[in-house]
């Protein structure tokens, strides 16, 4: 069984909820912006559909042409996909899995840069990560006005968390470096440096 891609997910998702087109599915997925925990290209969106049709877990529902526009081949879940999509689920939130991403290579490599310029790195980091919260925030506010329940955003809700605790442990770990608490290798020596004197 070939296991389903983050893309194969939400699209087998968006297919659970009622039969649609690709394009369709893509301008969901960028509208309810999933595209912040799934990487989402309308090609790859096509790939991701064909895949699903190959494995049986989804069907042609029906094509249809409106005026001068191209066809439009919309899909529907099969009971084997609404199967695979319960059980894959399931599977991703008992388990954590090592998603290996790039950043805390970066953060334990950070050692080859001076100091300074870690520190200014980090900055512009938290300044995105802030940028990025005030977004998630203003949307979960506004789904919470329009009264739609929290467990349609409540992946936004967990993405804010884990982005304040970054920012709150990136915060602390910048003051460090720049204060010398966190002592840092010079860049060209390879020594050990801190602003603090030797006792």
């Amino acid at each position: 069984m070939v296991a389903l891609t983050p893309l194969g997910i939400a699209a087998l998702a968006l297919l659970a909820e009622r039969p649609m087109h690709p394009y369709e599915m893509y301008q969901l997925l960028i509208q309810r912006r999933e595209d912040r925990v799934v990487k989402v290209r309308r090609g790859s969106l096509y790939h991701a559909v064909d895949r699903l049709l190959e494995q049986g877990l989804a069907v042609v529902r029906a094509t249809e042409r409106a005026g001068n526009r191209p066809e439009r081949t919309s899909y529907e879940i099969t009971d084997a996909g609404r199967e695979r999509l319960s059980t894959t689920i399931a599977e991703l939130l008992a388990t954590p899995v090592n998603e290996y991403p790039s950043f805390p290579l970066a953060l334990g490599e950070s050692h080859n840069l001076p100091r300074h310029e870690v520190t200014e790195l980090l900055g512009a980091r938290i300044a995105l990560l802030h940028a990025e919260l005030a977004e998630i925030e203003q949307l979960t506010a506004g789904a919470t006005a329009k009264g739609v329940p929290r467990l349609y955003w409540i992946d936004a809700d967990y993405r804010a968390t884990l982005l304040r605790a970054e920012i709150a442990w990136l915060t602390a770990t910048v003051a460090d470096i720049a204060s010398g608490a966190l002592p840092w290798l010079d860049a060209v020596s390879g020594a050990t440096t801190s602003t603090h004197s030797p006792n």
